[in-house]
């Protein structure tokens, strides 16, 4: 297959990871000519450009592609990316998140090419400016007429789409997001090791969040319950991954509750250390208020971990109240602290639902799982005769 892959940036991210997993796949195990074009990615998040580069497939930037709106910019990238498509002939262009997504299926229409669009969190969201909400829907609409299928990373997806209007039932198919599941399964260090470094006592309970340090992650809540955590538990340690424009009003909040040395930020960190500090953790926590569906969510439990998240879009479809963690009300701090404090006493419980996780995700999150699905809904576009699509 010929396939274009489409993507408004390549930071650091669940979506960005997700893509260039399936792009190495198709080039390398099926020999696919797969081309990733994408904008500059700037800003705090870090980048996946460098490895995007090393993977012998095209990879091309698009210096007019940015993620705030900015028409005549945006009308430079259309243009810039039509021409891209006209040299490349592409079978089938794939898209990825919210800009990309309106442009790129903009553009492959006009050049009567199918286009699938991924759905890795909804454009149109909770914490949005209504005018902007609606924006964002009318366009998701708009692009949804030049869309040949929609994949969803969760059935939550689907649903929040049909229901705005988006696009019927039958037009979406929901593909998990594939990781490599190996280091999770077993970390790359041992975890003694990682916590020694992190400045971990043995007996202490580490609970765990990884997020940027931004609006809608959810962090604040965290810090919220920590007191009524560290009241039962005073060898509690919260332990934040990531980076991002809240960090100081974060560590002041920390600071004015008293809490300073109970709480570890690691700063940014390459996505292959993630693995071995899910590892250091006993608790992994998911505070946000607006996600897909996080891949925090599988990798913490093909971990091994249990897992205490908000009930927001996806979760559910991974989080089992008393079976894998907990499913708790979005914003609520005494539940949250309820729940740590509930885990962070009981190791056997802990246990228990981190080895349920794993039982029950790892296959169903192998990054190969997920392209062979993916190029799936290719060969159905491609040559429906031969779908061999399972129906929703």
């Amino acid at each position: 297959m010929n396939v274009v892959h489409f993507i408004t940036r390549l930071i650091i991210g669940g979506a960005q990871e997700n893509t260039l997993l399936t792009v190495e796949d198709q080039h390398r195990d099926y020999g696919d000519k797969v081309t990733l074009i994408t904008g500059p990615g700037l800003g705090p998040e870090g980048s996946l450009e460098e490895r995007a580069r090393r993977g012998g497939f095209d990879f091309r930037m698009l210096p007019e592609l940015h993620r705030s709106i900015r028409p005549w910019q945006d009308w430079k990238a259309y243009r810039a990316l039509n021409a891209m498509l006209q040299e490349i002939k592409p079978d089938i262009v794939h898209t990825h998140s919210s800009k990309a997504g309106i442009l790129g299926r903009a553009a492959a229409a006009k050049l009567g090419i199918p286009a699938v669009h991924t759905i890795h969190g909804a454009s149109f969201h909770y914490g949005q400016n209504p005018i902007a909400f609606e924006l964002y829907r009318l366009a998701e609409k708009w692009a949804a007429r030049r869309c040949a299928k929609f994949i969803s990373v969760c059935d939550a997806m689907t649903d929040q789409y049909v229901a705005a209007g988006i696009a019927p039932h039958q037009n979406f198919v929901t593909i998990y997001s594939g990781m490599e599941v190996e280091p999770f399964l077993t970390p790359p260090r041992p975890r003694e090791l990682v916590r020694q470094e992190l400045g971990l006592h043995p007996n202490d309970v580490v609970i765990g969040m990884i997020g940027r340090l931004f609006p809608l992650k959810g962090q604040e809540f965290v810090i919220a319950a920590a007191p009524a955590v560290v009241a039962q538990h005073p060898n509690a340690k919260f332990l934040l991954v990531g980076d991002g424009i809240l960090r100081n009003e974060f560590e002041k909040y920390i600071a004015d509750l008293g809490l300073t040395g109970h709480f570890l930020f690691t700063g940014l960190v390459p996505p292959n250390h993630v693995p071995e500090l899910i590892h250091s953790m006993d608790i992994v926590v998911h505070t946000s208020l607006w996600e897909g569906l996080a891949r925090v969510l599988p990798q913490a439990l093909i971990a091994g971990k249990p897992v205490i998240s908000y009930d927001v879009d996806g979760a559910k479809e991974v989080i089992i109240s008393g079976e894998t963690g907990y499913l708790l009300p979005p914003r609520s701090v005494a539940e949250l602290s309820d729940a740590i404090n509930i885990l962070a006493a009981d190791p056997t419980l802990r246990e228990n639902f981190g080895r349920t996780g794993r039982e029950r995700f790892t296959e169903q999150f192998r990054h190969q799982t997920m392209t062979r699905r993916i190029r799936d809904v290719y060969a159905a576009l491609l040559d429906p005769q031969k779908s061999s699509i399972a129906p929703d």
